[in-house]
């Protein structure tokens, strides 16, 4: 037992290091990582990230650790690190500072995950699939790619805001992104988006699908349940906002509420979002679920 356990301890000691050098060896785009999640609201997720990724294998333990070996597997994320971190420093100018951070944080992740490949082998790799690719959330997205999403998230809430309006029988002309109405104009802006909760949101059902979902159409089905319902909940948001502020006090567009009532509506998608979990999780089989929640594997440990 004791031998086991100075194995395992030495294992943990080499893939610190590894992590350690790796870090250092691309400090500037990690300390350029934490700048841009400290002041940027839509990647302040983004360190943390590391650290719920090591809750995961911390709960996935008894399964990832089950058969220790060193292996060679490590060597294709090495390679690909390094393809990409060539790339990134030869582009140069070529690239926005942009992707050239998501590049290099990319190559960071993908020499951290060859290194717990090369310490821990094969076998723990394939069991911690997902507390591995859940990591790669730490690589921040390109500006291009961002806005997108963002354009995505303000077409989806202003169509369920028509929709909404609509419903209410309050009267309402529509151009764009812009509603017209009787006291007050709205536009579904930026900052009306939802994509800190949508974020938010995501990283919450990724490992509520992995632990609590067997089928992958389930599990694809749920992702896209979520993404609906923060689409609604935004929609709910600017819709009471607006009929508050024609009807009870003008302050409702710019008061408390609208700077920080975000958590409550939150609340709400993932109130409506319950039930379907609920009935997707009705004809999952206990055993599977079960296992797979306390990452327990039916192997025999060595």
């Amino acid at each position: 037992m004791d031998d086991t356990r100075n194995t395992v301890s030495k294992r943990w000691l080499l893939f610190g290091v590894w992590v350690a050098v790796s870090s250092l060896l691309f400090a500037k785009p990690l300390i350029a990582l934490v700048h841009l999640s400290l002041t940027n609201d839509d990647a302040s997720h983004l360190i943390v990230i590391p650290f719920l990724t090591a809750g995961l294998v911390f709960i996935e333990r008894r399964t990832i650790f089950n058969n220790l070996s060193f292996s060679a597997g490590g060597g294709i994320f090495l390679f690909l690190a390094v393809i990409i971190a060539i790339g990134v420093r030869l582009a140069g100018d070529i690239l926005t500072p942009d992707l050239r951070l998501t590049g290099n944080v990319l190559a960071v992740i993908l020499l951290w995950i060859a290194g717990f490949a090369f310490f821990f082998g094969k076998t723990a790799v394939k069991s911690a699939y997902f507390s591995l690719l859940f990591l790669f959330l730490t690589v921040p997205l390109p500006n291009f790619l961002l806005e997108r999403i963002i354009s995505l998230l303000q077409a989806g809430s202003a169509e369920i805001t028509e929709v909404l309006f609509n419903l209410t029988g309050v009267p309402v002309l529509r151009e764009g992104l812009v509603f017209h109405l009787a006291r007050v104009n709205i536009e579904v802006a930026r900052e009306c988006s939802g994509i800190r909760s949508t974020i938010a949101l995501f990283i919450l059902a990724l490992p509520v699908v992995h632990y609590g979902l067997h089928s992958l159409w389930k599990k694809l089905f749920f992702l896209a349940c979520a993404f609906f319902m923060m689409i609604l909940k935004n929609g709910i948001r600017i819709v009471t906002l607006t009929l508050l502020a024609m009807y009870v006090d003008p302050s409702f567009l710019f008061g408390t509420l609208h700077r920080d009532g975000g958590i409550v509506f939150f609340l709400l998608g993932l109130l409506l979002l319950l039930p379907v979990l609920l009935l997707l999780q009705r004809r999952e089989s206990p055993a599977v679920t079960g296992t797979k929640e306390l990452g327990v594997s039916s192997e025999p440990r060595n």
